[in-house]
Order: C-alpha cells, then sequence, then structure tokens
C-alpha cells in the first residue's frame, strides 16, 4: 500500500476560476492567467507564460466570497511560486504559489 504524502496546505482551497494579471517581480514577464483554486495562502494558476520555480509574483485578482468570508474583494498578492507543470498539449503551465503577503486594494466607484 503506497504511504499517504502529509499535507503541506495551511488552509482550505477554494475551487474558483478567476482571472489573474501577473508581473515577475524581477520585471522580465507580465502576463495574464487564471486561477484553479486558491486561499488565503496558496493558490494554483494556469497561464501561456513560461515562469520558473523559486520566481517571486505580484499578482491582482478579485478573491471571491469564499476566501473573504464576505464580499468580493480585489487584492494584490506577492507570492513564490514552488511547482511548475506543463500542461498536456504545452498550450500553458500551471503554477502552484505560496502566499507571502496580501493586500486589499481600494474599491473603485462605478
Amino acid at each position: 500500500m503506497a504511504e499517504r504524502k502529509p499535507e503541506r496546505r495551511s488552509g482550505q482551497r477554494i475551487a474558483a476560476q478567476v482571472p489573474v494579471s501577473i508581473k515577475c517581480r524581477q520585471g522580465s514577464v507580465q502576463t495574464t492567467g487564471y486561477t484553479r483554486d486558491l486561499s488565503q495562502s496558496g493558490i494554483f494558476l494556469y497561464t501561456d507564460s513560461h515562469i520558473v520555480e523559486g520566481s517571486e509574483l505580484e499578482m491582482v485578482l478579485i478573491l471571491p466570497e469564499e476566501v473573504t468570508q464576505g464580499g468580493k474583494r480585489w487584492v494584490c498578492c506577492r507570492a513564490l511560486v514552488v511547482r511548475v507543470e506543463d500542461s498536456v498539449d504545452g498550450s500553458d503551465f500551471g503554477l502552484a504559489a505560496n502566499i507571502r503577503s496580501m493586500e486589499m486594494l481600494p474599491e473603485i466607484p462605478g
């Protein structure tokens, strides 16, 4: 019987497909993507730009109500990429990242 790996996540992930604006803090990549799941401490997202493990990211997205325990909120997150997965067809990349900090952004009146 295979040994089960211990869970490394510190928070429950919520399945949510949310658009994300991504910038590598090293300044080499600015792109977009969309989330597969997220929590207040981690995120998994897909992008068509190759970003390497260990990259520091700055991401802007709307957190869903399930994560904020209230209304949807715009946030700016700083995160560290801990895993990169190539897609089966090579069209995009999956990124797992630990969120290091999260700043709520002010609402813009419509």
